[in-house]
């Protein structure tokens, strides 16, 4: 199939409206932050928790700063949920009207809220949770809290890529098994000869949610399945999911997944590193806050996440395109299936409405995958390469 001219100007107005939308939430934030900061609301807002109940340090004995966990998660839960509130309009536009106005969401208004509850309780649990541990970590260990966070979170990264597709991913998609047929036979032998064992083979329902689609590798050791969106099931070719399955098997063949974890570990290791140097500058020699464990520094310490996570996006991101081009080359070499991975690379840009040749810019600093441009003219480049003169044909269900 060859890319739908119409579908890809659509695809470039719903990528320039998602970017100005972007920029636009961007720029809320940092507009927050400056008033939060500049106007000495932190220290406002926590003198407000702290009038509102009577607080009792768990740790008040000398050198470390008093620790007050529930003052810091009340103090957390709050700003996070007034943020969450200021932004609601902006997250309803870019989550559900513009979505519906492209045609890529099918959801109802009470589907898409419902989902977006569930997806904000068990944020706000899990940033609850993480923040308090942080503050736990700046009240036992105030000088080495930042080595002992990155380990954390590396543990509860591996953690969690374990456990998603049995404690999270079900929250928000029902997943079927694949009944036995050809399909199924042939990604189990996919998986088999690049020495992944797999739990099985499952369908994820998004046709309730999406026109778009997807597929995937989920899951680590006991708990690792191939997954396929039923609205890939009924459209593609088996060459063509066969191609896409094998890109996600290169992942795991080159353990991608454990130099994602490892490489954002360490990034996070500099970036608390960093934090660490200037929460004890704004606090030992500014005196701006009354310890490391004030809760009105969570705001600035956010606030130093944020500007890190922003300056290392694009270095995140072309670590990440690096690997996708290496699992495209997995997927190449072990299927040889050109042709069948050309027509799955434009399906894939027309059904999720992605722009083929973003803006080299925009592709350097946000997208985690190389251009579908790229990625066409990578498999050209392996037919040269390897001699490759004919075409794979796709089966009878293209």
């Amino acid at each position: 199939m060859e890319i739908d001219v119409d579908r890809q100007q659509k695809a470039r107005a719903y990528a320039r409206t998602r970017r100005r939308l972007s920029y636009v939430s961007m720029s809320i934030g940092v507009l927050s932050i400056l008033i939060v900061l500049g106007a000495g609301l932190d220290k406002w807002f926590r003198d407000v928790v702290e009038s509102a109940g009577s607080w009792f340090p768990l740790l008040t004995w000398q050198p470390h700063p008093a620790w007050f966990p529930w003052q810091i998660a009340v103090y957390c839960l709050l700003i996070t949920l007034l943020y969450e509130v200021l932004t609601f309009p902006l997250s309803y536009y870019s989550g559900f009207v513009l979505p519906r106005r492209y045609g890529i969401s099918v959801m109802s208004i009470g589907a898409w809220f419902r989902e977006l509850l569930v997806g904000l309780s068990l944020s706000l649990v899990l940033e609850v949770v993480f923040v308090s541990l942080i503050y736990a970590l700046l009240a036992f260990q105030p000088q080495l809290w930042w080595l002992w966070t990155a380990l954390i979170i590396l543990f509860f990264s591996v953690v969690m890529a374990n456990l998603a597709p049995v404690l999270i991913y079900p929250l928000f998609y029902k997943f079927t098994p694949l009944p036995e047929g050809e399909l199924t036979q042939r990604l189990l032998k996919l998986a088999e000869q690049a020495n992944t064992r797999v739990r099985g083979v499952f369908s994820m329902k998004m046709s309730n949610k999406t026109t778009g689609t997807n597929a995937a590798l989920m899951g680590l050791g006991n708990t690792r399945r191939i997954v396929l969106g039923d609205t890939m099931i009924d459209r593609y070719a088996i060459d063509e999911i066969e191609v896409v399955l094998a890109h996600e098997l290169g992942h795991h063949v080159h353990r991608d997944i454990w130099k994602l974890i490892a490489s954002q570990a360490l990034l996070m290791l500099v970036g608390l590193f960093v934090s660490n140097l200037l929460l004890h500058w704004v606090i030992d020699q500014q005196h701006y806050y009354r310890s490391l464990t004030d809760p009105a520094t969570l705001p600035f310490f956010f606030t130093l996440l944020a500007i890190f996570s922003f300056i290392i996006m694009p270095l995140s991101n072309g670590y990440s395109r690096l690997i996708e081009y290496q699992a495209d080359e997995y997927a190449l070499q072990s299927t040889h299936k050109i042709e069948a991975f050309k027509s799955a690379m434009r399906r894939l840009a027309d059904q999720n409405l992605s722009e083929i040749e973003p803006a080299p810019i925009v592709e350097f600093i946000f997208h985690s995958h190389p251009s579908i441009k790229k990625r066409l003219e990578h498999a050209d480049e392996f037919a040269a390469r390897s001699g490759y003169a004919g075409s794979a044909a796709l089966s009878a269900e293209s």
